[in-house]
Protein backbone atom coordinates (compact mmCIF):
# COMPACT_ATOMS: atom_id res chain seq x y z
CA UNK A 1 0.00 0.00 0.00
CA UNK A 2 1.36 3.44 -0.97
CA UNK A 3 0.33 4.99 2.36
CA UNK A 4 2.35 2.37 4.27
CA UNK A 5 5.43 3.09 2.17
CA UNK A 6 5.12 6.82 2.83
CA UNK A 7 4.75 6.15 6.55
CA UNK A 8 8.22 4.58 6.69
CA UNK A 9 9.90 8.01 6.61
CA UNK A 10 13.41 8.15 8.17
CA UNK A 11 12.47 10.00 11.35
CA UNK A 12 14.47 10.07 14.59
CA UNK A 13 13.62 8.20 17.78
CA UNK A 14 12.10 11.38 19.20
CA UNK A 15 8.87 11.03 17.24
CA UNK A 16 5.90 8.72 17.52
CA UNK A 17 6.32 9.56 21.18
CA UNK A 18 4.51 11.62 23.78
CA UNK A 19 6.93 13.46 26.05
CA UNK A 20 5.58 14.00 29.57
CA UNK A 21 7.34 17.30 30.04
CA UNK A 22 6.95 21.04 29.58
CA UNK A 23 5.93 21.79 26.00
CA UNK A 24 8.01 24.99 25.71
CA UNK A 25 11.24 23.23 26.56
CA UNK A 26 10.19 20.30 24.42
CA UNK A 27 9.44 22.38 21.35
CA UNK A 28 12.79 24.14 21.68
CA UNK A 29 14.47 20.75 21.17
CA UNK A 30 12.63 20.04 17.92
CA UNK A 31 14.44 20.58 14.65
CA UNK A 32 13.76 23.71 12.60
CA UNK A 33 11.05 23.27 9.96
CA UNK A 34 10.34 19.66 10.93
CA UNK A 35 6.58 19.79 11.57
CA UNK A 36 3.90 19.42 8.87
CA UNK A 37 0.89 20.20 11.06
CA UNK A 38 0.18 21.48 14.58
CA UNK A 39 -3.03 20.59 16.41
CA UNK A 40 -3.44 22.38 19.74
CA UNK A 41 -6.25 22.32 22.29
CA UNK A 42 -4.78 24.40 25.14
CA UNK A 43 -6.28 24.65 28.65
CA UNK A 44 -9.43 26.78 28.84
CA UNK A 45 -8.20 29.34 31.34
CA UNK A 46 -11.36 28.82 33.41
CA UNK A 47 -12.11 27.42 36.86
CA UNK A 48 -12.35 23.94 35.44
CA UNK A 49 -11.21 20.46 36.45
CA UNK A 50 -13.61 18.33 34.41
CA UNK A 51 -15.13 16.98 37.63
CA UNK A 52 -17.74 19.69 38.18
CA UNK A 53 -21.29 18.39 38.65
CA UNK A 54 -22.67 20.71 35.95
CA UNK A 55 -20.87 18.60 33.33
CA UNK A 56 -22.95 15.56 34.27
CA UNK A 57 -20.05 13.09 34.29
CA UNK A 58 -18.76 10.54 36.78
CA UNK A 59 -15.77 12.23 38.43
CA UNK A 60 -14.25 8.81 39.19
CA UNK A 61 -13.25 8.52 35.55
CA UNK A 62 -11.57 11.95 35.30
CA UNK A 63 -7.85 11.68 35.96
CA UNK A 64 -6.28 14.02 38.52
CA UNK A 65 -3.46 16.27 37.37
CA UNK A 66 -5.17 18.55 34.84
CA UNK A 67 -3.57 22.01 35.15
CA UNK A 68 -5.47 25.18 34.42
CA UNK A 69 -4.12 28.61 33.48
CA UNK A 70 -4.99 30.93 36.35
CA UNK A 71 -3.06 34.07 35.48
CA UNK A 72 -2.49 36.07 32.29
CA UNK A 73 -3.98 33.97 29.49
CA UNK A 74 -2.66 36.20 26.73
CA UNK A 75 0.89 35.88 28.08
CA UNK A 76 0.44 32.11 28.35
CA UNK A 77 -0.76 32.03 24.72
CA UNK A 78 2.15 34.15 23.52
CA UNK A 79 4.65 31.86 25.27
CA UNK A 80 3.67 28.66 23.46
CA UNK A 81 2.45 30.11 20.15
CA UNK A 82 5.74 31.91 19.47
CA UNK A 83 7.48 28.52 19.40
CA UNK A 84 5.42 27.32 16.43
CA UNK A 85 6.81 29.20 13.40
CA UNK A 86 10.36 27.92 13.87
CA UNK A 87 9.40 24.23 13.95
CA UNK A 88 6.78 24.46 11.19
CA UNK A 89 7.75 23.73 7.61
CA UNK A 90 7.06 26.42 5.02
CA UNK A 91 4.06 24.38 3.84
CA UNK A 92 2.82 23.63 7.38
CA UNK A 93 -0.49 24.59 8.93
CA UNK A 94 -1.74 24.84 12.52
CA UNK A 95 -5.13 24.33 14.15
CA UNK A 96 -5.87 25.99 17.50
CA UNK A 97 -9.05 25.18 19.44
CA UNK A 98 -10.56 27.79 21.75
CA UNK A 99 -13.69 28.62 23.66
CA UNK A 100 -15.04 32.15 23.25
CA UNK A 101 -13.83 33.31 26.69
CA UNK A 102 -10.15 33.55 25.74
CA UNK A 103 -10.38 33.74 21.97
CA UNK A 104 -9.42 37.42 22.06
CA UNK A 105 -6.19 36.59 23.94
CA UNK A 106 -5.23 33.90 21.42
CA UNK A 107 -5.88 36.23 18.47
CA UNK A 108 -3.76 38.94 20.11
CA UNK A 109 -0.97 36.44 20.67
CA UNK A 110 -1.13 35.38 17.02
CA UNK A 111 -0.73 38.99 15.89
CA UNK A 112 2.76 38.92 17.40
CA UNK A 113 3.82 36.11 15.06
CA UNK A 114 4.05 35.83 11.27
CA UNK A 115 1.45 33.07 11.15
CA UNK A 116 -1.40 33.70 8.69
CA UNK A 117 -5.01 33.25 9.77
CA UNK A 118 -6.62 31.38 6.86
CA UNK A 119 -10.01 30.49 8.38
CA UNK A 120 -11.97 30.90 11.58
CA UNK A 121 -14.00 27.71 11.85
CA UNK A 122 -16.95 27.06 14.13
CA UNK A 123 -17.21 23.55 15.49
CA UNK A 124 -20.82 23.04 16.55
CA UNK A 125 -21.65 20.13 18.86
CA UNK A 126 -24.97 18.73 20.03
CA UNK A 127 -25.38 20.29 23.48
CA UNK A 128 -23.78 22.47 26.15
CA UNK A 129 -24.09 23.20 29.86
CA UNK A 130 -27.60 24.25 30.97
CA UNK A 131 -28.00 27.99 31.68
CA UNK A 132 -30.72 30.12 33.32
CA UNK A 133 -29.96 33.65 32.10
CA UNK A 134 -27.93 33.31 28.93
CA UNK A 135 -27.73 31.21 25.77
CA UNK A 136 -26.22 27.74 26.02
CA UNK A 137 -22.74 27.57 24.49
CA UNK A 138 -22.70 24.71 22.00
CA UNK A 139 -19.72 25.52 19.82
CA UNK A 140 -15.94 25.84 19.80
CA UNK A 141 -13.73 28.13 17.78
CA UNK A 142 -11.08 26.56 15.59
CA UNK A 143 -8.41 28.79 14.04
CA UNK A 144 -6.79 27.49 10.87
CA UNK A 145 -3.34 29.03 10.39
CA UNK A 146 -0.45 28.72 7.97
CA UNK A 147 3.23 29.60 8.03
CA UNK A 148 3.17 30.88 4.44
CA UNK A 149 0.90 31.28 1.44
CA UNK A 150 2.42 28.07 0.08
CA UNK A 151 0.69 25.96 2.73
CA UNK A 152 -0.47 22.44 1.95
CA UNK A 153 -4.25 22.01 1.76
CA UNK A 154 -5.73 18.64 0.94
CA UNK A 155 -9.24 19.49 -0.27
CA UNK A 156 -10.91 16.24 0.76
CA UNK A 157 -14.40 17.73 0.34
CA UNK A 158 -15.84 19.35 -2.75
CA UNK A 159 -17.39 22.25 -0.80
CA UNK A 160 -15.75 22.47 2.66
CA UNK A 161 -17.71 24.80 4.93
CA UNK A 162 -16.31 26.74 7.89
CA UNK A 163 -19.02 25.39 10.21
CA UNK A 164 -18.42 21.79 11.28
CA UNK A 165 -21.29 19.91 12.91
CA UNK A 166 -19.62 17.10 14.81
CA UNK A 167 -21.11 15.58 17.94
CA UNK A 168 -19.16 15.22 21.13
CA UNK A 169 -18.69 11.58 22.08
CA UNK A 170 -19.10 10.12 25.55
CA UNK A 171 -18.43 6.52 26.48
CA UNK A 172 -19.63 5.34 29.87
CA UNK A 173 -16.67 4.46 32.07
CA UNK A 174 -14.09 6.05 29.75
CA UNK A 175 -11.14 7.52 31.64
CA UNK A 176 -10.17 11.01 30.45
CA UNK A 177 -8.11 14.09 31.21
CA UNK A 178 -10.77 16.69 32.13
CA UNK A 179 -12.27 16.83 28.62
CA UNK A 180 -11.74 15.09 25.30
CA UNK A 181 -11.99 16.10 21.65
CA UNK A 182 -13.86 13.68 19.40
CA UNK A 183 -11.61 11.69 17.09
CA UNK A 184 -13.67 12.92 14.15
CA UNK A 185 -12.85 16.61 14.61
CA UNK A 186 -9.12 15.90 14.93
CA UNK A 187 -9.32 13.50 11.97
CA UNK A 188 -10.72 16.30 9.84
CA UNK A 189 -7.77 18.56 10.72
CA UNK A 190 -5.32 15.78 9.87
CA UNK A 191 -7.08 14.98 6.58
CA UNK A 192 -7.06 18.57 5.34
CA UNK A 193 -3.49 19.38 6.38
CA UNK A 194 -1.35 16.28 5.92
CA UNK A 195 -0.39 13.32 3.78
CA UNK A 196 0.57 9.82 4.94
CA UNK A 197 4.05 9.95 6.44
CA UNK A 198 3.75 13.57 7.61
CA UNK A 199 4.59 14.63 11.16
CA UNK A 200 1.86 16.10 13.40
CA UNK A 201 2.68 17.89 16.65
CA UNK A 202 0.34 18.45 19.61
CA UNK A 203 1.69 20.73 22.38
CA UNK A 204 -1.19 19.77 24.73
CA UNK A 205 -1.67 16.06 24.12
CA UNK A 206 -4.30 15.63 26.85
CA UNK A 207 -6.05 12.35 26.10
CA UNK A 208 -3.73 11.49 23.23
CA UNK A 209 -6.40 12.00 20.56
CA UNK A 210 -3.98 13.55 18.08
CA UNK A 211 -1.58 10.62 18.51
CA UNK A 212 -4.38 8.09 18.07
CA UNK A 213 -5.67 9.73 14.91
CA UNK A 214 -2.16 10.11 13.51
CA UNK A 215 -1.29 6.45 14.10
CA UNK A 216 -4.59 5.32 12.64
CA UNK A 217 -4.03 7.48 9.54
CA UNK A 218 -0.43 6.54 8.68
CA UNK A 219 0.90 9.83 10.09
CA UNK A 220 3.73 10.32 12.58
CA UNK A 221 3.21 12.30 15.77
CA UNK A 222 5.06 14.03 18.56
CA UNK A 223 3.51 15.71 21.56
CA UNK A 224 3.85 17.00 25.08
CA UNK A 225 1.69 16.50 28.16
CA UNK A 226 2.25 17.63 31.76
CA UNK A 227 -0.23 15.22 33.34
CA UNK A 228 1.79 12.01 33.83
CA UNK A 229 -1.33 10.30 35.20
CA UNK A 230 -2.55 10.09 31.60
CA UNK A 231 0.39 7.98 30.39
CA UNK A 232 -1.13 4.53 31.10
CA UNK A 233 -4.46 5.69 29.66
CA UNK A 234 -2.89 6.96 26.43
CA UNK A 235 -0.55 3.96 26.13
CA UNK A 236 -3.52 1.60 26.39
CA UNK A 237 -5.48 3.58 23.80
CA UNK A 238 -2.54 3.61 21.35
CA UNK A 239 -2.04 -0.12 21.82
CA UNK A 240 -5.69 -0.79 21.04
CA UNK A 241 -5.57 0.54 17.46
CA UNK A 242 -3.76 -0.81 14.44
CA UNK A 243 -1.43 1.30 12.34
CA UNK A 244 -3.49 2.85 9.53
CA UNK A 245 -6.85 1.45 10.66
CA UNK A 246 -8.63 4.79 10.09
CA UNK A 247 -7.06 5.36 6.69
CA UNK A 248 -9.35 5.55 3.66
CA UNK A 249 -7.80 6.50 0.30
CA UNK A 250 -9.33 9.78 -0.80
CA UNK A 251 -10.41 8.27 -4.11
CA UNK A 252 -12.71 5.96 -2.13
CA UNK A 253 -14.27 8.62 0.09
CA UNK A 254 -17.82 9.79 -0.44
CA UNK A 255 -18.16 13.56 -0.56
CA UNK A 256 -20.39 14.99 2.18
CA UNK A 257 -22.62 16.87 -0.27
CA UNK A 258 -23.16 13.73 -2.33
CA UNK A 259 -23.83 11.70 0.81
CA UNK A 260 -26.35 14.30 2.02
CA UNK A 261 -28.09 14.43 -1.37
CA UNK A 262 -28.38 10.65 -1.54
CA UNK A 263 -29.86 10.57 1.94
CA UNK A 264 -32.42 13.21 1.01
CA UNK A 265 -33.26 12.23 -2.57
CA UNK A 266 -32.17 8.59 -2.82
CA UNK A 267 -29.62 7.02 -5.11
CA UNK A 268 -28.64 9.20 -8.06
CA UNK A 269 -28.88 6.10 -10.27
CA UNK A 270 -32.65 6.17 -9.85
CA UNK A 271 -32.86 9.65 -11.35
CA UNK A 272 -33.62 9.48 -15.09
Amino acid sequence: MEAEKLFQAPWTDEIDRIHYSDNIEGMKKLQDESIDCVIADPPFGLSFTGKESIYNRDRRFVRNGYREIKNDYEKFSETWIRELPRVMKKTATAWIFSGWTNLFDILNALKKTDLLLINHIIWRYQFGVFTDRKFVTSHYHLLFLAKSRDYYFNKVMHYPLDVWEINRTYRKGEVKNATKLPNEVVQRCVDFSTRPGDLVMDPFMGNGTTALVAKGSFRHYVGFELNRAMKPVIDAALSSIELGEFYIPYSEREDELVKSARKKYGSMKSVS
